[in-house]
C-alpha cells in the first residue's frame, strides 16, 4: 500500500490531454467528422469550408444558382471535383456536352505541389553544394526529441505525409494525369437527352456502392451535375420531371455517404419552379459576376480590383439539430489570389471621403458643441 501510495503521489494529476483523432477526422481520406454525428467533405475552397462550418455535409444536396453573364459557377464545380480526385473519392459527373470526360481535363492542379517541389529542389541544391547541410538538419531534428518526446516527434514527422482535408488549387494549371483515375470517375452526357431516367439510374448505381455508415472508416463519393436545366438538354421543358429527379436524388443521397452538387441557370426557370428547386436544396448558393468597370461599386468596396464576383449563401445544411446555422455574413467577395487560387472574403466598405460628405468620426462625435474636437468627450 505504501509503495502504491508513493507511486500515486509521484505522478501528477494534471496530464496533457492527448489529441483524439476520431474527433476531427475519420479513417477515410477527405472526410472530417463534425458535431451531432455529422461528417463533411471539402468543397475544394478552404474559405468556403470555414464559412459553411466544415464543408459540404455528407448526405446533402448542394445547389448553385448560375450567373448568365459569366461562368463563375464552373470555378466552384471544378474545385469540388478536383478535391475529390486528390482524395481518390469516387466521382460521377454529368454535363450538357457531347464528351463530358473532356471536362476532367479542365480541373485545376494543386497549388501546394509546385511550392513543395521548388522547396525540395532548393534543399537538394543546398545539400549538394554543402554536404553538411543535411547533417545539420538531422542534428537539429534530433535535438527536438528531448522537448517533444518520441510520440510527439513521430507525429510531427508523419504530419506531412497525411493528406489535407482541403487544398488550394491553381486555376492556371491542369490537374496531374495520375490523379484522374478512370476507375473512380464516371461521366454522363445530358445533351440532347429526352429523359432523366438514364441519369437517375446511373446515380442510383453509383450511390449503391456508398451505403450510409455512422462512424468507422467512412468512404465518401461525389456527384457533380452541371447546368441541370440547360436549354441544350432534351428534357429542358419537362419541369415536373426535373423536380422529380431532384427529389429522388435527394432521397438517395440522404441514405448514402455522398454529396451531390448541382448547378442550374435559374433564369430559364419560371418563378414557381425556381422556388421549388431552392426549397429542395440542403445548401443553397448563388454566384454573381462583377462588371468590368463599375465606378460606383469600386468607390463603395475595398479591394474591388481583385474581385471577380460575389458568392451569396442562402441556406446551409444541418443534421441532428434544430439550431439554425448563424453565419457571420451572407454575401462574400470572390477573389483570385495572385490570379491563381480562389479566396472568399467578407465585404468591406471603403472609407468615406471627407470632401464628399460627413465622415464617420464627425458623425460619431460625442461632444455637444459643434466647435469642439471630434474626439472631445
Amino acid at each position: 500500500m505504501a509503495a502504491a501510495g508513493g507511486q500515486t503521489l509521484g505522478r501528477s494529476s494534471f496530464l496533457r490531454a492527448a489529441p483524439n483523432p476520431t474527433a476531427s477526422s475519420s479513417g477515410a481520406a477527405g472526410v472530417k467528422l463534425g458535431p451531432n454525428g455529422s461528417a463533411f467533405v471539402s468543397s475544394g475552397i478552404p474559405d468556403l469550408d470555414r464559412i459553411l462550418g466544415g464543408g459540404f455535409l455528407l448526405g446533402s444536396v448542394v445547389m448553385v444558382m448560375e450567373d448568365t453573364d459569366a461562368p463563375h459557377h464552373l470555378l466552384l464545380l471544378r474545385c469540388f471535383m478536383a478535391q475529390g480526385a486528390v482524395h481518390k473519392q469516387p466521382l460521377l459527373f454529368a454535363g450538357p456536352m457531347k464528351e463530358p470526360r473532356l471536362f476532367l481535363g479542365t480541373l485545376p492542379a494543386l497549388l501546394s505541389s509546385s511550392k513543395e517541389d521548388k522547396r525540395h529542389r532548393v534543399m537538394g541544391a543546398g545539400a549538394t553544394s554543402d554536404g553538411r547541410a543535411s547533417d545539420e538538419g538531422l542534428r537539429i531534428a534530433w535535438q527536438y526529441k528531448k522537448y517533444f518526446g518520441d510520440d510527439k516527434t513521430s507525429h510531427l514527422e508523419n504530419r506531412d505525409s497525411k493528406q489535407e482535408f482541403s487544398n488550394d488549387f491553381d486555376l492556371r494549371k491542369p490537374l496531374e494525369r495520375h490523379l484522374l483515375n478512370p476507375q473512380h470517375m464516371e461521366c454522363v452526357s445530358t445533351q440532347d437527352v429526352e429523359t432523366l431516367s438514364d441519369l437517375q439510374d446511373r446515380c442510383s448505381t453509383f450511390l449503391s456502392k456508398l451505403p450510409r455508415k455512422d462512424g468507422g472508416n467512412l468512404s465518401a463519393g461525389r456527384i457533380a451535375i452541371q447546368s441541370l436545366c440547360a436549354p441544350q438538354c432534351g428534357y429542358f421543358e419537362k419541369d415536373w420531371e426535373m423536380v422529380s429527379f431532384i427529389r429522388s436524388l435527394k432521397a438517395m443521397v440522404r441514405s448514402s455517404n455522398a454529396v451531390a452538387v448541382i448547378t442550374f441557370p435559374n433564369t430559364v426557370l419560371s418563378d414557381s419552379f425556381c422556388k421549388r428547386w431552392q426549397h429542395l436544396a440542403d445548401t443553397l448558393l448563388s454566384i454573381k459576376a462583377i462588371p468590368d468597370e463599375d465606378k460606383d461599386l469600386a468607390k463603395l468596396l475595398t479591394g474591388y480590383q481583385d474581385m471577380v464576383g460575389f458568392l451569396h449563401v442562402h441556406k446551409v445544411a444541418q443534421t441532428n439539430s434544430q439550431v439554425p446555422v448563424i453565419l457571420e455574413a451572407s454575401t462574400f467577395s470572390l477573389k483570385l489570389q495572385k490570379r491563381r487560387s480562389l479566396v472568399l472574403e467578407r465585404l468591406n466598405q471603403a472609407p468615406v471621403d471627407g470632401s464628399s460628405g460627413p465622415s464617420y468620426a464627425a458623425s460619431g462625435s460625442c461632444s455637444s458643441s459643434s466647435q469642439g474636437s471630434q474626439l472631445d468627450f
